[in-house]
């Protein structure tokens, strides 16, 4: 008998969960967007702001359906693979590319807003310092989100609050647009900002509550999915383009030229401004409204809840840049150097590259507006992929009108993907780059499959060649009458609490169930039939196992997952099993608080008829 477990992640992640992880990402656009707007159009880029929140509803709406077709995950890498392996890859290495700028940009603003006084440096130190984090295995990024959303969802009600009473003032120094079609288009695609994250939500579809009556075979998630886009898109676009049109309320703003292609902003006292709008405004409003010292305590809570969330967004980037890469990697898109793990089961070659280039990247450029050119090519030809893939799939099911507008914006998204390439030479060169590089990993990835099947055949035909053998089942047991629930013991290797479970079982004469449970950090459909024989660590333990047990009724459980404390728990229940035999984690001190408690998952979601026992 061979048991094989469920290796999906648990889908347990609601509403205001998902709309925590989006807004992580999402959200923080409007802390660097309102600014960098200024720059471009002074005292008439509200309307540019305006056209920017309305296309990020657009998108927003675009994305509701892509969730609903596409309810396991994947973003643009997923939803376009099936249709094209090479569009796939271009779409996915654009948003490799988006994830390396927001690592870094998030980072810098984080600084900014704290007004340090080398915030690039810092920026760098501060990327280094969450890879390293991420050693021990990737970060809750959705309890964080969770945790640091909420405080920064009430800061920027509380500034939008205190900036109502100027917007009278802001609409007096509203100006109109001029310059022509031309020159406001070219504005208006130098501020497309706030369209970086939907694709994280298009990632998550695969960890959120199914809708009653769904189910793994046929799964829908879109009473999750669908309000957490849009309370989150509302958000954005109302507070984004309420705060942009009160920025118009402050007065002294001038755009500092210095550097005709990347603009500053400065105001009386604050050079600078462009890249710390918000805490400006706060300073100005609440102190006006409240006096200098509330006013001077709002600026500092601004800074610090933005300062949290953008560096929960560089971890998310973070995290999401190792998943990819992983993925890319068990498909062969990459080389199998990305899904070699460390003993924490994370891939180390992509945790260096996801870490080491953003850091690079946010000290070589080390301004807010450079950083911004390179942010958008990446989020809009990712999105643009994935909407022009989408809709033009006549094999899924969207409605009419869902298909018209889903191209439209497709149209749209192309329009400022080509723009980009033509006006901002560094982010032409940086998409280039990014596609070129990747293009070449996987031709290498080519030969090293290309080899490896070779090798293969070799082995199958020197195998042919081989007089047949008959070896017994590899877990044949010896009849033996056994009373009682089996018992389960989840493992990670050879040692004593392999020699404590089947001592345990033969003297209480109870069948026992041994799970080894394979931890990755992302999941291909390969890795959902894998097999333990396939697997040499787990092969080397069942075999001493059955070794050990002397026909003592002892069978292997086998799963491959990303999350490990579900799966146990799962497959512990499915089996009907009465005790549960865990060892004790053997990580102490930092390594211990980073990795987090997994006995203390498994225990929380345990059902309560089965025992626990922790071997120490």
């Amino acid at each position: 008998m061979i048991v094989a477990g469920n290796t999906r992640r648990p889908r347990n992640v609601d509403t205001p969960r998902a709309a925590a992880i989006l807004y992580g990402d999402w959200g923080t656009s409007k802390a660097y967007v309102i600014g960098l707007a200024f720059a471009v159009g002074g005292y008439s880029s509200f309307w540019l702001i305006a056209a920017m929140c309305l296309l990020t509803a657009l998108v927003g709406v675009n994305y509701m359906a892509i969730c609903r077709h596409y309810p396991d995950g994947g973003g643009v890498y997923a939803s376009v693979r099936h249709r094209s392996e090479i569009i796939s890859i271009v779409g996915a290495f654009l948003l490799i590319a988006d994830y390396i700028v927001t690592a870094a940009l998030s980072a810098l603003s984080a600084f900014d807003y704290l007004g340090f006084s080398h915030p690039a440096l810092c920026a760098g130190g501060a990327i280094l310092i969450i890879g390293m984090l991420n050693i021990f295995g990737p970060r809750s990024t959705g309890g964080l989100a969770f945790l640091v959303s909420v405080p920064a969802a009430l800061v920027v009600v509380a500034l939008a609050v205190f900036s109502i009473p100027h917007l009278g003032q802001a609409v007096q120094n509203l100006q109109p647009l001029s310059g022509g079609f031309f020159k406001n288009w070219k504005g208006f695609v130098g501020v497309v900002l706030a369209l970086s994250g939907v694709e994280a939500i298009a990632n998550s579809t695969g960890v959120m509550k199914l809708n009653a009556g769904s189910s793994e075979a046929k799964p829908n998630v879109s009473r999750t999915s669908t309000p957490a886009i849009l309370w989150v898109m509302l958000e954005v676009c109302i507070f984004t383009a309420l705060l942009g049109l009160a920025m118009h309320a402050l007065g002294g703003l001038t755009i500092n030229s210095a550097d005709p292609h990347n603009p500053d902003v400065d105001a009386p006292g604050h050079p600078g401004v462009r890249d710390y709008m918000l805490r400006y405004m706060g300073q100005v409003y609440v102190g006006g409204a409240l006096g200098p010292l509330a006013g001077h305590i709002a600026g500092w809570a601004v800074s610090i809840v933005f300062f949290l969330l953008l560096l929960s967004a560089v971890n998310t980037a973070i995290v999401d840049l190792v998943a990819i890469s992983f993925l890319m990697s068990r498909d062969g898109e990459l080389p199998p150097q990305f899904q070699r793990l460390n003993q924490f089961g994370v891939p180390n070659l992509g945790l260096i590259v996801a870490t080491v280039i953003p850091a690079v990247m946010v000290v070589a450029i080390s301004d807010m507006g450079g950083l911004a050119e390179l942010y958008a090519v990446g989020v809009v030809g990712a999105i643009a992929t994935n909407l022009g893939a989408c809709s033009t799939d006549g094999k899924l099911g969207l409605a009419r009108w869902e298909r018209y507008l889903m191209f439209v914006t497709f149209l749209i998204m192309l329009g400022i993907e080509l723009s980009l390439f033509v006006d901002k030479a560094s982010a032409r060169v940086f998409a280039f780059t990014v596609l070129a590089v990747g293009l070449v990993l996987r031709g290498l990835a080519g030969e090293v499959a290309t080899r490896q099947k070779a090798a293969a055949i070799a082995a199958a035909a020197r195998a042919a060649s081989l007089p047949p053998t008959t070896n017994p089942p590899l877990f044949a047991v010896k009849p033996k009458e056994v009373s009682g629930p089996p018992m389960m013991c989840a493992i990670r290797g050879l040692g004593k609490t392999l020699d404590f479970a089947i001592d345990e079982a033969r003297q209480t004469d109870r069948p026992l169930y041994l799970l080894f449970v394979r931890s990755l950090p992302a999941l291909t459909e390969a890795d959902y039939k894998r097999k333990w024989q396939e697997d040499e660590e787990a092969r080397t333990v069942f075999l001493e196992a059955r070794k050990k047990a002397e026909g003592h009724p002892v069978f292997p459980c086998y799963a491959v997952s990303d999350s490990v404390a579900h799966t146990i728990v799962d497959i512990t229940a499915t089996m009907g099993a009465s005790y549960l035999i865990l060892g004790a984690p053997e990580r102490k001190g930092l390594a211990y608080l980073l990795r987090g408690n997994i006995i203390r998952d498994i225990s929380d979601n345990l059902p309560d008829d089965i025992h626990m026992l922790v071997y120490a």
